[in-house]
């Protein structure tokens, strides 16, 4: 097999597979994320991580961020 088939070979198997190898990636990621830090910093890291997500999609769909922010925080602290 030459160079160019394999590489286009490799190119289609992780084109066809690409949320199984994410999926593992990310396993491992926070595998070595607990091992290295914790359980319970790595689930901080975690729920920080996705609420940075979401504010930034939500500032992403063109809504304005501070009203955001106003529907996040609690009425008492405004």
């Amino acid at each position: 097999m030459e160079k160019d088939q394999l590489k286009d070979k490799l190119i289609q198997f992780l084109y066809l597979n690409r949320k199984k190898i994410f999926g593992t990636l990310l396993g491992l990621f926070v595998g070595i994320l607990i091992l290295l830090i914790g359980f319970f910093k790595t689930l901080l890291l975690v729920i920080t991580t996705v609420i940075g997500y979401y504010c930034g999609l939500r500032w992403n769909l063109e809504e304005d961020l501070k009203n955001l922010i106003f529907k996040v925080i609690p009425e008492k602290f405004k």
